[in-house]
Parts: structure tokens; C-alpha cells; sequence
């Protein structure tokens, strides 16, 4: 059985370190003791250069979660990860979604030996890959063709949605780019009510097409196309306007739908962007933009796998998430994106982060016995600056925060991008220095820690280095806590429960249902309530 976290000796020592030489620890200070403090505690990564200067650590705590890493097995669980083991181990599966952006050839890991079964997966994805980008091609090539409604939910919503956006700068300007996943109709309906059948391509993204909100849009989007004027043959047909991303092409075929796309199981939603779910963004951004995407996320796959434990990036931050988390007790993560076009980023991170580490049992079934996923949340900079920011520069709770910033802000240079630099750059310093020779209301403590990852600018490549930056960061923790990050049974419960209240509603049985939710069953359907 896998060692327990925190009955390795590396977690007592983390223990001791905390209590004899962190709990008081004002970051100010401690670059008034060590001129070397900022060299030591930041580096540059491919595509991202990261300061983590401004937190409570030193280099010995550094060396200390190190330890915690190689006692806890942190290399040997990333490397079955890219062998291609089973580490999914509650569904029995591969999760090899850095396999859906490695080249053919094996690109900066083709040194390292490679499995058949990986090999061959490889070659399958590639074939998809080019057949994708085909497809791509051949819908921007359509000028008729003006609107893309993505019909998605969780991964095949939030990353397709948050990587178009971010990448505004690159997309096709002749096309414009719907994200639907909400079951809630108003969503679709306001979609809907701007957009043309004759001019508008669907696609529906769900790999068992039997997601259930996805089903449901898709169904309602098909009839309003057929009662506008789409049709089921000829002319404006279902088949020339809507396309299945999934692996039930039979149910695809049944809807009307003649042109798919697969990925295996082994591709979790929330790290699908990658592979055919990204077609809305090949659309957006073409396909040499959407190779160079997935160029920058096998850069930071390739640093990941290669890179010293106490040089890479991916596992400094995992760890520092430990170490805030777990020692000292902070229950939350702000994202501060300091760029519009990151305006999604935060809600992909929620689901990256929170979906997966959110669990208090390890892969094992044994209970974990230390606090896991901490709740990540967040606004693009300057607004949060004039909405929650005074509670993190005031209130009692320390809550660390992710300044993510652009050196080079595109078309929009200037006035604009300057001062959001020197806001975002500001909002850190004041985390940390504080306003303490005030008193009364102005007080203001600091010692409030903070990263700043800083890229060049918001190209594919970039965007790409910076998302498997995160997906491998959250890979850490979960690794150190012990837990499968590639499960969702909590998300799989409500599901489960919504479909079985459904078939008591048509059965009108709800016996050994609780009061509560029959209660609010019965209100929700009886005409004769208030």
C-alpha cells in the first residue's frame, strides 16, 4: 500500500519547520535577511516565468516539501502517468491526455522508451488530430457559415469555451462562437434568438452522446432548426449543420448527424480541450494556431517530466499548495487573471482543481487524513480590485492569491496595458507590505502571500504551456494526498439522484424518499400551490 502523506518523516519535519520557523514569518523580512530570496524562489518555465518570492516559504521549506515529494512517490506516480498505467484506478483507466498534444515523432520526450499500447494510441492520435483540423479547415472556408453553437457541458463546455475567448486576438473575425451548456433554457433560448439555421453549425460535444443537459440541448436545438426552416434532407439538412463529438457514432447517426469525431476513454472532460472537443477552437484559431497550442502544453509536459523536483515548476506549486493548505490551514485560492481574455479561466480551474482533488478518500478507499483541494475562485484584474480585493488586503481570512499577467499586451498596447501591469504588480506589493504604521481602520497587516506568473503574451502556445502548468499542478497535490484526480463519483451521485427523482415524478412514488425532497418535489409540480 502507498505511504500515508503525513506519516512520512518529511511531514513531521514539515510540522516542525512550521511551528519553530514559519508561523510568525513576515515575507518583508525575509528579503531583508536573504539578498538571493527572489533568484531562489522564482524561474523561468517554457512560456512562463513565475515569481513565488512573495510567499511564506524559504528555501529550506522548499527542501523540506521536496523531501515530502520523493517520500510520497511523486516521480514514480508521474512517470506510470506517462507510461500509460491504470492510475485512474476506481474506472481502470490511462489518463494520457499529454498524449493528445506530444508529436508524432515523440517530440521533446522521444528519447524516453515508449510503450506499444502508447505508441499505438499515439498513431490514433494524430489520425484524429489531422482529420480534425481538416474539418476545421473546411468549416472556415465557409463564409455562409457565421455562427458556431458549442452544445457542451463541464470539460467539453469550459475548456473549448475558455481557450476561444482567450485567444480572441487569433480567432477567425467572420465567425462568431456560442457556448451553451447550462440545462436552463434561457441560455439556449437567447442563443437561439440570435442566430440563422441556414448560417449556423452545431456541435454537440459528449462522448457517450447520453449526457444528459447536453442531450437535452441538443434535441432542442435540432427542433428549433427544423421549425425555422432546416431540414431533415436536402438543403440546409441536419447533417450539414450539426456535428457529434462522441464515440456513439450510432446515436449520432440516429439524431441526423453524419460527421463525428471520437476520443477514448482514457481523455477526461476536464482535460479534453486537447483532442476533438477542441474543434471549436481549431475553428476559431485554424490549424497552425491550434498545433502551436498544443506545441506549448508538450513544453511544459516535456519540463514536467524532466525538469530537477526542486526546479519545476509544476511541482514547486503543487507543493506550495500543500504546504498552504496543510500547514497553514488556508481553505481558499484566488486567481487574479490580469488579462479580459482570461475571463474564464478561473471557472476552468474550479473544475480542474475542485473536480478532481476535491475528495476525502485516497485511492485506496482509506480516508485522508489532512485537508484536500482548497476552494480556488476569482476575477479578471482591475475589476476584483474594486470588488473583493479589500477583503483580501483587510479581512481576517489570508487567502493567497495567483497574479497571471501578459508582458505584451497585442493590438492593445499603451496607455491600457501599461497601467494594468502596474495595477497588477501594485495589488501584489500591497499584499505583502501592507499598510502597517496606520491605525485604526487603515490598518492594513501584508504578509499577504501571492505567485505572479508572468507570460510574454496570450499567443496558442502560451495559453497551452499555461493550462498544463495547471493540469499537472493539481497531478501533484492529488499525488501527494494519495487521491485518484482523475474520478468524479460526487459529480456522478447527483446525477444519479436527479435521474431517479425524474422516474419517481412520472411514477408519482416517493416513498423512502426524505421529507425535505419530497417536499419540494410535490411543490415544484403541483398546479395548486402557492
Amino acid at each position: 500500500m502507498t505511504v500515508l502523506c503525513h506519516e512520512t518523516a518529511a511531514w513531521k519535519a514539515l510540522e516542525r519547520h512550521y511551528r519553530e520557523e514559519m508561523a510568525e514569518f513576515d515575507i518583508v523580512q525575509g528579503f531583508a535577511d536573504d539578498p538571493g530570496r527572489l533568484a531562489a524562489l522564482s524561474q523561468q518555465a517554457p512560456h512562463v516565468f513565475a515569481d513565488l518570492s512573495k510567499n511564506r516559504i524559504t528555501p529550506r521549506t522548499g527542501e523540506l516539501l521536496t523531501a515530502l515529494a520523493q517520500e510520497c512517490g511523486l516521480v514514480e506516480s508521474r512517470d506510470r502517468m506517462f507510461a500509460g498505467a491504470p492510475i485512474n484506478t476506481s474506472e481502470g483507466r490511462a489518463a494520457m491526455h499529454w498524449l493528445l498534444r506530444m508529436p508524432r515523432d515523440g517530440g521533446l520526450l522521444r528519447d524516453r522508451p515508449m510503450e506499444a499500447p502508447v505508441r499505438t494510441a499515439l498513431d490514433a492520435v494524430h489520425d484524429t488530430l489531422d482529420a480534425m483540423l481538416a474539418l476545421a479547415e473546411q468549416v472556415r472556408s465557409r463564409p455562409e457559415i457565421t455562427d458556431i453553437v458549442n452544445i457542451g457541458i463541464g470539460g467539453s463546455h469550459l475548456g473549448p469555451e475558455v481557450v476561444v475567448n482567450a485567444l480572441e486576438d487569433w480567432r477567425s473575425p467572420d465567425k462568431r462562437f456560442h457556448f451553451v451548456s447550462n440545462v436552463d433554457g434561457h441560455e439556449l433560448g437567447h442563443v437561439l434568438s440570435r442566430v440563422r439555421p441556414e448560417s449556423t453549425l452545431f456541435l454537440v460535444a459528449s462522448k457517450s452522446f447520453t449526457t444528459a443537459e447536453t442531450m437535452l440541448n441538443a434535441h432542442s436545438a435540432r427542433t428549433w432548426f427544423l421549425a425555422n426552416g432546416g431540414t431533415l434532407e436536402g438543403d440546409c439538412a441536419i447533417a450539414d449543420h450539426f456535428i457529434a463529438l462522441t464515440t456513439n457514432v450510432a446515436a449520432a447517426a440516429a439524431f441526423g448527424i453524419r460527421r463525428t469525431l471520437g476520443f477514448w476513454d482514457w481523455v477526461g472532460g476536464r482535460y479534453s480541450l486537447w483532442s476533438a472537443i477542441g474543434l471549436p477552437i481549431a475553428i476559431a484559431v485554424g490549424a497552425t494556431h491550434f498545433r502551436a497550442l498544443l506545441a506549448g502544453a508538450h513544453a511544459m509536459d516535456a519540463h514536467f517530466v524532466t525538469a530537477p523536483l526542486a526546479r519545476n515548476l509544476p511541482v514547486r506549486l503543487g507543493l506550495l499548495d500543500i504546504w498552504y493548505r496543510n500547514f497553514h490551514g488556508f481553505g481558499s485560492r484566488c486567481i487574479a487573471p490580469y488579462s479580459h481574455g482570461l475571463r474564464r479561466l478561473t471557472a476552468y480551474l474550479q473544475q480542474l482543481e475542485m473536480e478532481s482533488n476535491g475528495k476525502q478518500v485516497d485511492a485506496q478507499g482509506r480516508p485522508v487524513a489532512v485537508a484536500t483541494s482548497a476552494v480556488v475562485w476569482g476575477e479578471p484584474g482591475t475589476n476584483g480590485q474594486h470588488a473583493f480585493f479589500q477583503m483580501l488586503h483587510q479581512g481576517p481570512d489570508v487567502i493567497p492569491v495567483e497574479f497571471i499577467a501578459m508582458r505584451d499586451g497585442g493590438k492593445y498596447l499603451g496607455a491600457h496595458q501599461h497601467s494594468l501591469l502596474i495595477n497588477a504588480v501594485a495589488q501584489a506589493q500591497a499584499l505583502m507590505v501592507g499598510r502597517r504604521q496606520e491605525s485604526s481602520e487603515k490598518y492594513c497587516p501584508g504578509n499577504r502571500p501571492s505567485n505572479f506568473l508572468l507570460l510574454q503574451q496570450l499567443d496558442p502556445a502560451s495559453l497551452g504551456a499555461l493550462i498544463a502548468l495547471y493540469e499537472h499542478r493539481v497531478f501533484v497535490t492529488g499525488a501527494i494526498w494519495g487521491i485518484n484526480s482523475f474520478d468524479q463519483w460526487g459529480v456522478e451521485l447527483g446525477k444519479n439522484l436527479a435521474r431517479d427523482l425524474a422516474e419517481r415524478q412520472e411514477r408519482g412514488d416517493w416513498q423512502d424518499v426524505d421529507a425535505s425532497t419530497a417536499g419540494l418535489m410535490r411543490r415544484l409540480i403541483a398546479a395548486d400551490l402557492p
